[in-house]
C-alpha cells in the first residue's frame, strides 16, 4: 500500500490553484494547508478543497513532506529555500528562477541538503510529448511555434521566459546536448519586454533548433516538427495529435526515388505526394499533464529516485533563455538609431 504523503501549495493563483484541486483529488496525498498573498483566496480555496488556509510558510515547514511553490517567479528562491533546508521535496512552478544565477543558488540548496527539487514544466508531460519520447528518435532539426493572443499575464517579463521556455526545455530534453552557438530576434510592441521572439539554436553534434513564440497573435498555437534520421514528427500540443512519418514504413518510395533519376522521377508530375507516403497516428491517451506531473513528482518522494524533470533541467532551461534574450538584444537592426538600440 502506498504512503500517504502530507503535501502543500504556497500560491493559489492561476497554476497553484490546479495543483490544489489535483492534489486533494489524489488518494496517495494529504493536502495540509495552503498558503497565498490574498487571504480571501486562499480561504475561498481551502473551503472549497477541504484543507486549511496558513498565513504563512512556516507553519507547514515541520507538517509536509513535499510542496509546490506556485508564487510569482521572483519569489521562488525566497519561499522554496526554507523547505529545501528542511527536508522538504520541493516542486516549483517554471521557471525554475527569474535568472540563471538565482536558478544555480536554488539548485546549490537543494544539493547541500540533499533534498529532491524538481521543475514544473508541466508541457514535459504532455501526451504528445510522453508519445513522441516513446519514438526513441534523435532530432537533426526541430521547429517550434508557441503563439497566443496577449493576456495581460507576465508581462514583466520577456516571451522568451514566459512562453518559449517550454519549448526549451523540451528541445534540451530531446537533444540532450549543450548550445553551441545562439541566435535570436526579439521585438518590444507592447511591453517593455519582447513580446515576439524568434530563436536558432545549433547545438553540440549540430542538431539545430527553430523556435519562434509570440504573445501578440490573433489565435493559439502550440505546435513542433521533428526531423531525424529514423522519422519525422509533426505533433500539435493543443488539439493533442501527432503523427509520425516513419523511415523504415517508407524505404519503398525512397528505393524508387533512389533508382530512378531526376527525369524518370519528373514524369510522376501531377501525382499526389502525400497518397504515396505511409503516414501513421501516434499513440496519444488524454491524460491531464499536471496531473501527471504530479504523480510522477510524488513518486519520486516516495521512492527517492530522481524527478522526471530536474533541478539541472530547470537551471538549463533558464541558461538557454538568458542566452536567447542576450543574443536578441544585440541583434543589430539596419537604419535603427544608436540610441535607441543602446537602451533596447
Amino acid at each position: 500500500m502506498n504512503q500517504t504523503i502530507p503535501v502543500a501549495v504556497i500560491g493559489t493563483g492561476h497554476m497553484g490553484r490546479h495543483h490544489v484541486r489535483i492534489y486533494n483529488e489524489l488518494p496517495d496525498c494529504e493536502l495540509v494547508g495552503i498558503v497565498d498573498a490574498n487571504p480571501e483566496r486562499a480561504a475561498e480555496m481551502a473551503s472549497k478543497h477541504n484543507t486549511r488556509a496558513y498565513p504563512s510558510i512556516e507553519p507547514l515547514l515541520d507538517k509536509v513532506k513535499a510542496v509546490t511553490v506556485a508564487v510569482p517567479t521572483t519569489a521562488h528562491f525566497e519561499v522554496a529555500r526554507p523547505f529545501l533546508e528542511n527536508g522538504v521535496a520541493v516542486l516549483i512552478e517554471k521557471p525554475i528562477a527569474p535568472d540563471a544565477a538565482s536558478a544555480r543558488a536554488l539548485q546549490e540548496v537543494a544539493r547541500r541538503n540533499n533534498t529532491l527539487l524538481s521543475v514544473g514544466h508541466t508541457e514535459r508531460f504532455n501526451p504528445v510529448v510522453r508519445a513522441m519520447g516513446r519514438m526513441q528518435v534523435r532530432p537533426r532539426f526541430i521547429e517550434t511555434h508557441r503563439i497566443s493572443p496577449f493576456t495581460f499575464r507576465s508581462a514583466d517579463i520577456s516571451v522568451v521566459m514566459d512562453m518559449m521556455i517550454h519549448d526549451i526545455d523540451i528541445v534540451l530534453h530531446l537533444v540532450k546536448a549543450r548550445p553551441a552557438r545562439v541566435d535570436a530576434v526579439g521585438v518590444r510592441v507592447l511591453s517593455e519586454h519582447e513580446d515576439i521572439a524568434n530563436a536558432r539554436v545549433i547545438f553540440q553534434g549540430g542538431c539545430v533548433a527553430n523556435m519562434t513564440a509570440s504573445r501578440l497573435a490573433l489565435k493559439t498555437e502550440r505546435k513542433i516538427r521533428v526531423f531525424a534520421d529514423e522519422a519525422y514528427l509533426s505533433l500539435d500540443y493543443q488539439k493533442k495529435t501527432g503523427i509520425a512519418i516513419k523511415k523504415d514504413a517508407n524505404l519503398d518510395l525512397l528505393k524508387m526515388a533512389r533508382e530512378h533519376g531526376a527525369e524518370e522521377i519528373s514524369q510522376l508530375v501531377g501525382r499526389d505526394f502525400g497518397s504515396m507516403v505511409k503516414v501513421e497516428p501516434l499513440e496519444i491517451d488524454d491524460l491531464e499533464p499536471l496531473r501527471v506531473e504530479l504523480q510522477s513528482f510524488l513518486n519520486s518522494v516516495r521512492s527517492g529516485e530522481p524527478p522526471a524533470v530536474s533541478a539541472e533541467d530547470g537551471v538549463a532551461a533558464v541558461e538557454l533563455a538568458e542566452q536567447i534574450v542576450a543574443a536578441a538584444r544585440a541583434h543589430q537592426w539596419e537604419g535603427v538609431d544608436a540610441a535607441f538600440a543602446a537602451k533596447a
